[in-house]
Order: structure tokens, then C-alpha cells, then sequence
């Protein structure tokens, strides 16, 4: 009899034990959270891969680290942009218009929505802009005009004849009587600015050959045109594919000493070089100074960079044209950050570059010599004084 008593507590017991099994069955584990759908796991940056640049930043893509100019504005740019408190990737393309173009890519990939490009290739460069055009970037041509497109929405840069011109003028200024030997060089053919700095260094000493201030002595090309005062593009191409440095010192080396071995002692003597920058005007000069039959030379050079201002000082250079790059830049990043909001960058000239009139705003030019090194380069922090030795106290 006691165990029917008990039976029907027993029973509710085991079905409240039975129950408590099932649940516990269905339940997670205490210490267990409950599982989350799966995400891909972000992959943290590496040194290969770096960070990726935020939306509303800048990228700038610039075309060698082989020549001081351009590490030069990478420096600036870095210091500039940092100081505006805005976010900049800077690439650079090796002088290769594919790396140029994988560059571009890589930024429009990481979201910048300006991109500021020196083109390695002023032509080439035009299907990175498109590109970055498509992308609804905006693109501003540094330094060297982007040509044969119209994906170009701004151009920051010198006044490029005018640095021609400046040189031009320099050689002019320091010749007298008649006959006086002339050497043209230029920069690559690839480059739109080398046209532009033959260009005006033309409209200043076309007059002085047609009189005989001047007489060419490593160009046939220029000499067959010395009495045109205005050139078209094909015939500077002409000109300048004889007398191309490519903006490399070794090229202008070698070519400077071959016209040398190639002219006789009377197309020597005091001479007047029109090199196009600084690093092909200390290949050039230090050319023309081991010549016995060079008396003496003035070579124009341009960008100020310091080996080629202590060759100003020491003798070896005679004058430069100061292209303040803190002046370019600060430019681009006022070109920059005026797309950034949503607004048009100050427009004070325009430039062709073959398809249509680029917007641009060109910065005002420099030349020095020793006269005014100290004054130029020194005295307006261009360049600190004890990056230099044998200056004037």
C-alpha cells in the first residue's frame, strides 16, 4: 500500500526529471555565447599592403625617384598635407607609364577622390586620367600638362615658357659682339615641358642667331630653322630629338662630350649652353670644363637643387631658375582641397593640351646666379645656408 502512496509522486518526479533532460538537450552550454553569423576576418595592414587610404583624401602619383626634383616635392608634399591636416598617399611610377597607370588604379581602389599625377609620359598619362575620370575622381596635372584628353581638371604649375625664356635671357645677357658658339639641349621628347622650355628659350635667342649674336654648333635641325621666329610642335620635335638629354645626367653627359669630339677647336672658346635643368647642366658643365678648347662656358640650368646652387657659388654653374616648390605644392593642395569641398580652383590662365583648354594657374619664376644666391635661396629658406660652403657671411 505504500508504494501505490507514493506512486503518483513518483511518476510527476520522473516526468519533471525527463522534461528537464529534454531542455537541457536543446539548450546551449552555459558557458557557451550564442553563435554569430561568420564574417570575413579583416586582414590587418602589412608593410607590402599598406593602410588603406580613407574617402575624401588625396593620392598623388609622381614619375622618378632618380632625379632630386621630384624627391624634392615628395618631401614637401608630405610636410604640406600633414600640416593641412589632410590624408595623401604618395606613389611613384619608376619611370614606367604601366607602373604610372597601376598607381592610379591602386588609389582609385583605395577610395582618394583627388588624385594629383606628374606624368612620366605627358601623352601616356592620359589613359590613367580617364581612368580616374571614369571613377569620378577628380585629376590635377602637376608640373607636367597630362595631354590628349580631356580628363583633366586642373593644372598646377610654373610658367614653363617663361622658365625657357628665363634662361634664354640669361645667355643673351652675358654674350657680346658676334659669333659666339651656341649648345642647345632639352629634356625628353616624352615630356610636354620640354617643349614648352625650348619654346620660350626660342623667342628669346631666335632673334639673337638670326643676327649673329649666336651661332648653333651641335643642331642641324636649329640651324635649317634660325630664321623662324615661331616653330610648330614637329619642328621643336625635330630639334629636340637631336638634342634630347631625356632628363638624365648620364645622357647628357655622354651627348654633351660627343658634340664636343665632334666640333673642331673654333666652335669652342667662350661658349653660351642652354641646358634644360640643373642635374643634365652639371652633366653638361663638367663636360665642357675638361675641354681644352673651352675658354670658358655659361650653362643655364633650372629647380634649384642644392648640388646645382653649390655649383653656383663654386663657379661651375652659372645660373639656375628658382621654381619655388613650396609655392607648386601649396597650389596643388589649394587646387586639392577646393574639390574636396565641392568647389572650382582659382583659374588664372589656361593651357592646351591638345584636346582642350586645361584651367591652370601658373606660379611666377626666379633665375639666380651668384649675384642673388644668397638673397634667393638662402635668405627666403628656399634652402638652408649649411647645406652649402663658400658663402658670403
Amino acid at each position: 500500500m505504500r508504494n501505490n502512496r507514493y506512486r503518483p509522486i513518483m511518476m510527476v518526479v520522473t516526468i519533471i526529471m525527463v522534461f528537464g533532460l529534454i531542455l537541457a538537450a536543446c539548450a546551449p552550454a552555459a558557458t557557451e555565447e550564442p553563435a554569430a553569423p561568420e564574417e570575413p576576418a579583416a586582414e590587418e595592414p602589412t608593410a607590402e599592403e599598406p593602410a588603406e587610404v580613407k574617402a575624401g583624401s588625396v593620392g598623388i602619383v609622381l614619375p622618378t625617384r632618380d632625379e632630386p626634383r621630384w624627391i624634392q616635392d615628395e618631401t614637401r608634399f608630405q610636410e604640406a598635407f600633414d600640416a593641412a591636416g589632410v590624408e595623401v598617399e604618395i606613389l611613384n611610377s619608376e619611370g614606367d607609364s604601366a607602373q604610372e597607370r597601376a598607381n592610379v588604379e591602386d588609389l582609385i581602389t583605395k577610395g582618394v577622390e583627388v588624385i594629383i599625377i606628374t606624368p612620366h609620359d605627358s601623352s601616356a598619362a592620359a589613359a590613367a586620367a580617364e581612368a580616374a575620370r571614369d571613377a569620378g575622381v577628380k585629376v590635377v596635372s602637376y608640373d607636367r600638362l597630362i595631354t590628349d584628353t580631356e580628363a583633366v581638371d586642373y593644372y598646377v604649375t610654373f610658367d614653363s615658357i617663361a622658365v625657357g625664356e628665363a634662361q634664354a635671357q640669361y645667355l643673351v645677357d652675358k654674350a657680346s659682339g658676334s659669333g659666339n658658339p651656341l649648345y642647345l639641349y632639352a629634356g625628353a621628347a616624352s615630356d610636354n615641358n620640354a617643349f614648352l622650355f625650348f619654346e620660350g628659350a626660342w623667342n628669346v635667342l631666335q632673334p639673337k642667331i638670326a643676327d649673329g649674336t649666336f651661332v648653333i654648333k651641335n643642331s642641324s635641325e636649329a640651324e635649317a630653322l634660325q630664321d623662324k621666329a615661331e616653330l610648330t610642335r614637329d619642328e621643336m620635335a625635330d630639334i629636340i630629338g637631336q638634342v634630347t638629354t631625356n632628363w638624365l645626367f648620364d645622357d647628357a653627359l655622354s651627348l654633351a662630350e660627343a658634340n664636343l669630339t665632334a666640333t673642331t677647336a673654333a666652335d669652342k672658346g667662350d661658349v653660351f649652353i642652354l641646358a634644360p635643368n640643373d642635374g643634365t647642366a652639371r652633366a653638361i658643365a663638367d663636360a665642357f670644363a675638361v675641354d681644352a678648347d673651352v675658354s670658358s662656358y655659361v650653362v643655364t640650368g633650372q629647380d634649384a637643387e642644392i648640388a646645382s646652387v653649390q655649383y653656383i657659388i663654386d663657379g661651375k654653374q652659372s645660373m639656375t631658375v628658382l621654381k619655388d616648390v613650396r609655392t607648386l605644392v601649396s597650389d596643388a593642395i589649394a587646387a586639392a582641397i577646393a574639390f574636396l569641398e565641392g568647389n572650382t580652383p582659382e583659374e588664372t590662365h589656361t593651357y592646351n593640351n591638345g584636346v582642350f583648354d586645361v584651367p591652370a594657374k601658373p606660379s611666377v619664376v626666379i633665375s639666380v646666379d651668384q649675384d642673388n644666391v644668397q638673397e634667393a635661396i638662402i635668405d627666403s629658406g628656399y634652402w638652408p645656408a649649411e647645406e652649402f660652403t663658400g658663402l658670403e657671411e
